[in-house]
């Protein structure tokens, strides 16, 4: 089982370009797309989070339940849901401003224990920033790492929620030693600082680098370098679609019984290209429609 721990929140999702085209709701955050994706493409999954009880709560976990997730481990309270306004640019980018004060998902809690089977624990986004949630987050990262579980962070940085961007760069430095696998995109690379090949030697066994519709480039810990362009597609938007690599990866690395880091340094050319290609397709379906929704299996094909 893979388990993904993050917030769930709701995505206003703009009709069009500009900042005041109509709104919509839309379920999301970052590691709950990823949870999404992951049971639409066949993984046994378990969502680790802290939702709400009105209404935004109760839709995040039908979606979950929708896709076959387990949400047995959901925390719950009566504070409200976390909501994030997106605005678009003419290239269907999203730029998010967020309503975090009081919500349900920053009141999160480390659990005692994971769900039995957890072979990978998946971490990212607004929940490794927003206090006391963030520490609680931190902690199970430690513990899923010394237990010598597959663990994968996606920082999917959104410098707005971020008030001391140095602070956060020491923070985000000190997880890579926890860490097995780890995807970000350019962008998150250029306003992290250093490079691939600084992490790799930080701790990770692979980093992943999008770079939106020109592709993915992986790098390893042995010196290997695999990269596959971006599928061509109408875009609709982008949300969802970091989020979505995450997924593919995870799943296609479980398809191959590859969750462990000695797995990630054996792939090859050959299952790197294939790995990356599989993210890459899956990705493009979820820029082909609107408000991160992910593919299922059966519109991707196999890993």
């Amino acid at each position: 089982m893979i388990v993904v721990a993050g917030e769930a929140l709701i995505d206003l999702v703009p009709r069009g370009p500009g900042a005041l085209a109509e709104l919509r709701p839309a379920l999301g955050g970052g590691p709950y797309n990823t949870a999404v994706a992951l049971g639409r493409l066949g993984s046994p999954t378990a969502f680790c989070s802290r939702a709400s009880y009105d209404a935004f709560g109760e839709a995040l976990l039908d979606g979950l339940r929708r896709a076959g997730v387990d949400v047995s481990g959901v925390q719950r309270g009566t504070e409200p849901t976390t909501l994030a306004v997106a605005t678009l640019d003419p290239g269907g980018s999203a730029a998010y401003s967020f309503y975090v004060e009081g919500t349900a998902d920053r009141l999160f809690s480390a659990p005692d224990a994971l769900p039995a089977g957890a072979r990978a624990v998946s971490f990212g986004t607004c929940s490794l920033v927003l206090e006391p949630g963030a520490s609680a987050y931190e902690k199970l990262m430690r513990s899923a790492s010394a237990r010598g579980l597959f663990t994968a962070l996606d920082p999917n940085i959104r410098a707005g929620l971020i008030p001391d961007p140095d602070a956060y760069r020491a923070r985000f430095a000190s997880w890579l030693p926890l860490v097995t696998l780890l995807k970000l995109s350019a962008e998150d690379a250029e306003w992290l600082g250093g490079g691939p090949r600084d992490w790799l030697a930080a701790g990770p066994a692979a980093v992943v680098v999008t770079r939106g519709g020109e592709g993915l480039t992986a790098y390893t810990r042995g010196g290997g370098e695999f990269s596959v362009p971006g599928e061509t597609v109408d875009v609709v938007d982008t949300i969802g679609a970091g989020d979505t690599v995450n997924a593919a990866l995870l799943h296609g690395l479980a398809d191959r019984d590859a969750l462990s880091a000695d797995a990630l340094g054996t792939l090859g050319a050959d299952g790197w290209h294939r790995l990356l290609g599989f993210a890459a397709r899956a990705a493009a379906v979820t820029c082909s429609r609107a408000g991160g929704e992910p593919p299922y299996a059966r519109e991707v094909g196999t890993p």
